[in-house]
């Protein structure tokens, strides 16, 4: 930053945003810098230059698409040549009962030495067989990717707790974990070619929830920066895609035979709708499991049966419930090539299958009390991690019509930890507990009713459907045809029956078949045409900071600056773009400005975010600084300058990314910068 310039510095300073709104004359930041700005040249234009900015594709020979969840991860990838082909990443080692694993566990181990040991099953075994001494040196992390939704300040320097407590750098695991997957991939596509395959040669694509904030996007392209995956300067190597979009992509291409309609409006498959939730499903699951050998799905080259339904304009919800969050996503037809346009900015909220996790938590402290819970965690963390994977078997069993109980094993050292923390049996504490629905069995489980498993999901499914009954009110959503229930917590009947039960007299509802692999396929076919979403709604209101001439009247009279016998009005916040406008891709916004003191030869242009729409000064609150273009022009006095000289400031959105320019029209010179959200 270039702070504390002097009266007669050469730079003109676009003002930096001081951490409270001035409340006297001189606090503004403007005026204790005693500096000049920029003031803008009349009139501002848009330009839709959607056209010439195109930048010529580089050649990449497969996408390989990357699902980073909070539960589970993996990884797709589809040659350019053979775009129909869809291959899913080769079989974990490791794997649950109960739990199809194309996808491995979000989970990582480090050495005590913090170097990286293992990702996945692999992880999560090795971690489970150490000496519950040695464990307590060791670093687990799991589930650790809603820290990036939930952290209000996230930067390049926050951290994340491992189950025995200590701190490690979120940036460092989250470059390990896509450094793991870089590697694997690579490796596959070595061996399928029969030689060594370039990383060069990869389109990479991260897939990341539509609601996470900017920061959080961000994030995730510095943490593939430093796995390597790809470098900086050649940042269009890698697109970050939306999950909602890539699953909304994939959608598009479905035949009716790989999809269940869980709508009473029609017989899919010659299921009529009343079956469909039970026989329906079960029918489904086989042909899933008859498929499950084939890691090849063949997307065939059409639009599938069901957008043949669809017509320009159309709308549809697509629904992506996942570990950590769920993201709702309203989609609209364009005519005649099917891009879609977003028409509505993604709403959701953390309302992933987690929650029915953290519901298992708190019955937990009920029968055995928080105080051993917690302390039981730090102690014995492998064991607490055994007995979270017997729950998730058991989560996945519970649906509407089940009748017999779930039984949950319980670790021995859970049985023998109690006793020694409490000086009763665990069998004493459930009958002391007034927990009707869960039973003490002799075999060493815990015996839960169907009824109190279904209490668990409750509080996460009543909020999907609350956070729905909200989207639906809206005029924009007024009219969906069909709401696509995608993720892998749509594999949940529970979840379906729910929505079936709330929207099915609205629209049609209709899940994927391979559901939990939705994105990932639909990240891979984004990879190969990203120009297939057309329209998105911005997050958030750019603009810059600049001077204005003072009104009299219209302005406070503490934005007041005199100088050189000019009335200016400082720290106006000037918007290129409101939050929630519709911006097509690539998308260019044009302003020119001209610096308030002809003699300036170094511009500084501060760019400011704000998730308000009706900002006028920098000073506001919620405005944070996001960027800064310092275009230099000393040295350029050789050539013919106009009196006003013309600065243009062009800012590109569409893409997750949104890059900045200025110009110095006179000279041509110009200087890039990325929005960074981190950093500021």
């Amino acid at each position: 930053m270039q702070g504390g310039a002097g009266t007669d510095d050469p730079e003109a300073i676009l003002f930096f945003l001081s951490e409270t709104a001035p409340t006297s004359a001189y606090s503004s930041p403007a005026r204790s810098l005693g500096d000049t700005g920029i003031t803008p040249l009349s009139p501002s234009h848009i330009v839709n230059d959607t056209d010439s900015n195109v930048s010529e594709q580089q050649a990449f020979l497969v996408v390989v698409a990357i699902d980073f969840g909070t539960t589970s991860s993996g990884y797709a990838y589809s040659f350019t040549k053979e775009p129909e082909c869809i291959h899913v990443m080769r079989r974990w080692e490791g794997g649950d009962p109960g739990v199809s694993n194309q996808k491995t566990p979000t989970t990582i181990l480090l050495t005590p030495e913090r170097k990286f040991h293992s990702f996945g099953y692999a992880a999560r075994d090795f971690y489970h067989d150490l000496d519950p001494n040695e464990a307590k040196q060791w670093l687990y992390l799991e589930k650790f990717k809603m820290k990036l939704h939930t952290t209000g300040d996230l930067t390049m320097d926050t951290d994340l707790t491992a189950a025995n407590g200590k701190k490690v750098k979120a940036l460092e695991i989250f470059a390990y974990a896509l450094q793991y997957f870089k590697e694997q991939a690579l490796k596959e596509l070595s061996d399928q070619a029969g030689s060594e395959f370039e990383n060069s040669d990869v389109r990479w694509v991260i897939t990341v929830p539509a609601i996470w904030k900017q920061p959080a996007k961000q994030f995730m392209r510095q943490a593939a920066y430093q796995a390597g995956l790809v470098s900086p300067e050649n940042s269009e190597q890698l697109i970050i895609a939306l999950e909602p979009e890539a699953a909304s992509i994939y959608c598009r291409k479905l035949r009716l035979h790989q999809m269940i309609e869980l709508s009473s409006k029609a017989a899919v498959n010659g299921y009529s709708g009343s079956d469909t939730v039970g026989a329906g499903f079960t029918q489904a699951k086989e042909h899933i499991r008859r498929n499950r050998q084939s890691r090849t799905f063949l997307v065939e080259n059409v639009i599938g049966e069901i957008w043949s339904e669809l017509e320009e304009g159309d709308k549809y919800v697509v629904v992506d419930s996942g570990g950590g969050t769920v993201d709702l996503t309203v989609h609209q037809i364009r005519l005649p090539e099917g891009h879609l346009k977003e028409l509505y900015k993604a709403t959701g909220g953390p309302y992933g299958s987690l929650g029915v996790d953290y519901e298992f938590e708190k019955l937990l402290y009920k029968i055995f009390g928080e105080d051993f819970i917690e302390q039981f965690k730090i102690k014995r963390p492998a064991a607490w991690v055994d007995l979270m994977i017997a729950f998730e078997s058991r989560k996945r069993a519970a649906a509407p019509d089940r009748t017999n109980p779930l039984n949950i094993t319980l670790p021995f050292s859970f049985i023998d930890y109690y006793k020694k923390f409490r000086g009763h049996s665990v069998e004493h504490a459930l009958r002391k507990s007034n927990v009707d629905f869960v039973k003490w069995s002799s075999q060493g489980m815990l015996r839960m009713s169907p009824d109190a498993m279904n209490a668990l999901f409750k509080p996460t499914i009543d909020s999907i459907i609350e956070h729905l009954r909200d989207l639906f009110q809206k005029p924009e959503v007024s009219t969906v045809k069909f709401l696509f229930l995608v993720g892998g917590f749509a594999e949940a009947p529970l979840l379906q029956q729910a929505v079936q039960a709330a929207f099915g007299d609205q629209c049609r509802i209709i899940i994927p078949q391979d559901v939990g692999l939705t994105i990932l396929k639909g990240a891979v076919l984004f990879g190969l045409d990203p120009a297939v979403i057309k329209v998105r709604r911005s997050p958030l209101t750019y603009g810059v900071g600049v001077l204005n001439r003072y009104v009299e009247g219209k302005h406070p009279p503490e934005k007041l600056l005199v100088k050189d016998g000019t009335r200016w009005c400082t720290d106006v916040f000037d918007k290129f773009i409101s939050a929630d406008q519709s911006v097509a891709l690539g998308e260019l916004v044009k302003r020119s400005y001209t610096p308030a003191k002809p003699s300036q030869l170094v511009i500084v242009i501060n760019i400011y975010s704000s998730e308000h729409d009706n900002v006028s000064f920098i000073t506001d609150p919620g405005v944070k600084k996001c960027g800064t273009l310092r275009l230099d022009l000393t040295g350029t006095s050789g050539t013919a300058v106009p009196a006003r000289r013309e600065i243009q400031t062009l800012m590109q959105f569409g893409d997750t990314e949104i890059k900045a320019t200025a110009i110095d029209i006179a000279t041509s010179k110009s200087v890039k910068v990325g929005i960074d959200f981190l950093n500021y």
